[in-house]
């Protein structure tokens, strides 16, 4: 605190030699000790009681923690109720179901594709020429036609 009241001390008394009025001659730039030091606009009148705030703040650190494991509690009971009710569902889906058998190919007479009865289908030519409708229309198609 002392070295306030000398920088306080300073300034007033090379303010109060001073006439220019807080202005410097020499390049506008101010030096230390001609910057006034602003006190205190408030004194701290509440007395901080460390070990109450430690105290204070020891039963809010607990709160979080109490909470934080009740959240972590919650989400592994959840996960738990999840996975039995999937385990469950599993369950039941398995006993609904039932099993049917896959038919057996036969290997003792070989397999000879039939014809087919329908009609072959007729084969089109290609159209390579493009409707007028749809040709791209510019000046040079039409001083070619």
């Amino acid at each position: 605190m002392e070295p306030l009241k000398e920088a306080r001390n300073r300034v007033e008394g090379s303010s109060s030699s001073d006439n220019n009025n807080g202005r410097t001659s020499g390049g506008g730039r101010r030096s230390p000790t001609n910057c006034l030091i602003k006190p205190p606009v408030k004194k701290n009148t509440i007395p901080i009681d460390l070990k109450l705030r430690a105290v204070e703040r020891a039963r809010f650190a607990h709160q979080v923690a109490e909470k934080r494991r009740l959240i972590k509690q919650y989400k592994m009971e959840r996960e738990r109720q999840q996975k039995l009710e999937e385990e469950e569902e599993i369950k039941r889906l398995r006993k609904e179901l039932i099993p049917k058998a896959q038919l057996m190919p036969y290997f003792d007479r070989p397999f000879v594709p039939r014809r087919s009865e329908n009609q072959p289908t007729v084969p089109r030519e290609p159209k390579f020429c493009i409707p007028r409708h749809k040709t791209i229309k510019c000046c040079r198609c039409h001083a070619m036609t």
